[in-house]
């Protein structure tokens, strides 16, 4: 799956109905985000500051040329049809920071972008930011400064925190990526992971979960470690006394709704899944830098 980062890549924003979408996009705009217009319905044709509206993907394409990605902040249940019509315009990348998408829309998208070639970031995403680069989301970009260091995270709060103790530390951010709070996902942790590994800017990886995180993370930090860079990990609710993912509301009554989980062999299975894989769990966000360091990274 083809990924690409560059700072000038063309960026169409789908709807602004998010309270956080204008002040996204005028933070997006201040750092240099090549944003070439946006997608409201029944309000083409019009202006938004300097940007072009217009109410279909395929109408902006005519008038824009192509899209590299598109910033999805429509309604939750409107996200379905942004995505696919997105994807059927043949643009390669969506991150989507609309939360609570419906589950079975979610499985319908990715059916669709497996079929396409297409990645998705989020649902939930607060994007990717490349340090003083590019930034794809609604990041306080002031958090973050450059260095060698890779955050893939699950927790948007979390992130902003560990990067404020690398920056600390001086260890800057070469990437930083939110790949959603919802349940459902787009793109893996995997697959960020297989990417690092030849970003010549990446020297250090921190993966930042929850402790209802899948041991697919850790797996796939073991194998891509061997490679030679270090990975750290923090599992946010380490310490909580029941084990619910820590990143919405909805989740945690979710997931008190159904079955119960015995809270002591979730932790510890999946400190023991991490243990295995030789990556070194941080108990406490100041200990990330620590470790880093212990691991001699350079980053």
């Amino acid at each position: 799956m083809p990924i690409n980062l560059q700072p000038d890549s063309r960026v169409l924003i789908h709807g602004i109905d998010n309270p956080l979408a204008l002040a996204a996009i005028s933070r997006m705009q201040i750092y240099g985000t090549n944003i070439v217009g946006i997608i409201i319905a029944g309000k083409g044709g019009q202006q938004l500051g300097d940007l072009p509206v217009f109410d279909l993907v395929e109408q902006a394409q005519a008038a824009l040329g192509p899209i590299d990605t598109s910033l999805i902040f429509v309604p939750a249940y409107e996200v379905l049809d942004a995505a696919l019509e997105a994807i059927a315009a043949n643009i390669p990348q969506l991150v989507i920071v609309t939360r609570g998408v419906p589950p079975l829309d979610t499985i319908r998208l990715l059916r669709q972008a497996r079929i396409t070639d297409t990645l998705i970031l989020g649902s939930g995403s607060a994007g990717i930011i490349i340090p003083d680069r590019l930034l794809l989301g609604i990041y306080q970009p002031q958090l973050f400064r450059p260095g060698k260091v890779a955050i893939i995270s699950r927790n948007q709060s979390l992130t902003a925190e560990i990067a404020s103790e690398l920056n600390q530390a001086n260890f800057g951010q070469s990437i930083v990526i939110h790949i959603g709070s919802d349940p459902l996902v787009g793109s893996s942790c995997r697959l960020w992971l297989e990417w690092l590994q030849s970003d010549p800017l990446t020297a250090a990886i921190v993966l930042v979960g929850d402790i209802c995180w899948d041991s697919e993370a850790a797996t796939a930090a073991y194998l891509l470690a061997q490679k030679g860079k270090p990975v750290v990990a923090y599992l946010a609710g380490i310490h909580a006394s029941t084990p619910h993912p820590l990143t919405d509301a909805a989740i945690v009554l979710s997931h008190t709704l159904s079955k119960p989980i015995h809270h002591a062999d979730t932790i510890q299975q999946r400190i023991e899944t991490y243990q295995r894989a030789k990556i070194s769990v941080a108990k406490k966000i100041g200990q990330i830098p620590h470790l880093l360091k212990k691991l001699g990274s350079k980053a």
